[in-house]
């Protein structure tokens, strides 16, 4: 018989609550029913993960480092094509779907790990990378419906091919922006 390594039990626990917490919400969500999903003890579970706070932390830090460093790798440069930007931020959210849809379902996990001003900032630094550093308040407005728009399409058209959905979002976001000379 072989037995898991403690990564391996960790992804399959990180697995099993992003599931229950986007289906159920994460306070509804507790750790005996996480682990009784998984056919562990309790014990177990905290052997990984001392909190639910821990477990959830650990589910939306890919994401949180991945925008980060996205946004990051862009700042400094000169400013990016819309189009291109737009495009690759879209396949950022869509590789982190399953998180997104946890996090939305359960708007109380914004506050519950401090994600709200964190998201609110990366928005604003998009927006200066779209649009630059003294936009108009139209072309603000315009922006937070394009990134908007773009990131409530990753998660509402689960039933369409991504690639489909990708270029009708993109397109729409551009449409948004409007002339960007």
């Amino acid at each position: 018989m072989t037995r898991a390594r403690p990564s391996d039990t960790k992804a399959r626990i990180q697995a099993v609550a992003r599931e229950l917490f986007a289906r159920q919400g994460v306070q509804r969500t507790s750790l005996r029913e996480i682990a009784d999903h998984l056919g562990i003890t309790k014990p177990a579970l905290y052997y990984h993960f001392d909190s639910r706070e821990s477990l959830v932390a650990s589910i939306v830090e890919p994401l949180l480092a991945d925008v980060d460093a996205f946004i990051a790798e862009r700042e400094g440069g000169p400013q990016p094509d819309p189009r291109v930007l737009l495009a690759d931020y879209f396949d950022l959210l869509h590789r982190h779907r399953d998180t997104l849809t946890m996090v939305v379902r359960d708007l109380a996990t914004l506050a519950y790990l401090d994600l709200g001003m964190r998201m609110i900032e990366w928005r604003r630094r998009l927006m200066r990378l779209l649009i630059g550093p003294r936009p108009s308040l139209a072309a603000r407005a315009r922006a937070v419906v394009a990134i908007g728009g773009l990131s409530d399409c990753v998660i509402e058209f689960t039933d369409v091919p991504m690639e489909k959905v990708k270029s009708l979002a993109v397109e729409a976001a551009l449409a948004a922006l409007g002339p960007t000379s």
